[in-house]
């Protein structure tokens, strides 16, 4: 699995990026990780989402699709899920087969071989939807489905025209994938905008302040400004002073908060005497069109020391019940207070 973090940043840099407000549209994105060890020795895992919700996975030790949400059968019935899964079972047998007779035939391939898949659509207003497939070998792009048939991609090896002409020599293939993209993968994704609508249309308005963190460089602060608790995922936020952004903004991860909520780490580094002016600027849909705006002169901002402090003091308050106990020998009353904790 070497290649997943290329292919997963690969993935997802077409879908998210810094957003203002909540996407429209939810585009549903289905990731194939298939490891080749050897000859004898390999493994396909699928994970499915819908916008940046996961609704689905599929692992190789599994014949069945497992459901991540209560809603991720959509619109489907059991018997739609059960025709899609059978496919999608001769499928992987058929895609694993295939990969090492393609070793057998280029002699330049050698195992370990990781191939990845990503495929789906995005459905618009009306009956407008727009599917795309597109396949990376050891991390690399190297084809994808267009229209009726494969196409090369641009950077992919010489050896990869052998495999374009096998795969466009099979119409058979060819007429499946394109029912899967234009028509099945649509009619699921319609299914799950309205079984999912509460959760994809849920809004969660950020909480957000300030610390100082340790500067790499001598004489210079660095500035944090954390936003948490939002959903949906697409947020914009920027250090300025006034209404010039500070290009220096360096933003970290959207990483997920465990009530589904995310948060984000916006940095900047400044020398020492140079933060009068500067304001953390935050924008997300649930605000209305409003800006969040934490001044860094206006008093929110937190020290190392402080939020140290502080935790430290809740920790303290927590552990005081227990100290009571122990200090009484009152068994009855230390039972109660760990009871309580």
């Amino acid at each position: 699995m070497r290649y997943l973090p290329c292919l997963l940043l690969w993935v997802f840099s077409r879908v998210w990026g810094q957003s203002e407000g909540q996407q429209e549209n939810f585009p549903f994105r289905c990731l194939q990780i298939s490891s080749f060890a050897n000859s004898s020795c390999s493994r396909t895992d699928g994970l499915a989402w819908l916008g940046d919700l996961q609704t689905h996975r599929w692992s190789n030790d599994s014949d069945t699709i497992s459901f991540v949400k209560p809603w991720s059968q959509g619109k489907f019935s059991h018997q739609q899920w059960e025709k899609l899964q059978r496919l999608f079972q001769v499928y992987r047998t058929s895609f694993t087969r295939d990969i090492q007779e393609l070793v057998k035939m280029v002699s330049i391939l050698h195992y370990p071989i990781e191939v990845q898949l990503s495929a789906g659509c995005e459905v618009y207003s009306g009956n407008a939807s727009e599917s795309f497939l597109h396949v990376a070998f050891q991390g690399e792009h190297v084809l994808s489905f267009q229209g009726t048939s494969f196409q090369k991609a641009p950077e992919a090896p010489p050896w990869m025209e052998l495999v374009i002409r096998v795969l466009n020599g099979d119409q058979g293939t060819r007429e499946t994938i394109q029912q899967l993209l234009n028509d099945t993968c649509p009619q699921l994704v319609r299914g799950l905008l309205e079984a999912g609508k509460p959760e994809l249309e849920k809004q969660e308005t950020p909480g957000a302040w300030l610390s100082k963190g340790l500067s790499p460089r001598p004489g210079h602060e660095q500035l944090l400004c954390h936003v948490s608790g939002f959903h949906p995922k697409p947020v914009w936020v920027m250090w300025m002073k006034g209404k010039q952004e500070q290009k220096s903004t360096r933003r970290g991860d959207i990483l997920p908060n465990a009530d589904g909520t995310w948060y984000l780490r916006a940095t900047l580094d400044v020398e020492a005497g140079e933060v009068a002016g500067l304001a953390c600027w935050v924008k997300h849909s649930s605000l209305k069109g409003q800006v969040m705006i934490l001044d860094w002169a206006g008093g929110r901002q937190l020290s190392a020391g402080a939020i140290f402090g502080i935790t430290a003091g809740v920790l303290f308050l927590l552990s005081c019940p227990v100290l009571y106990c122990v200090w009484k020998h009152r068994r009855r009353l230390c039972h109660f207070y760990q009871d309580i904790l």
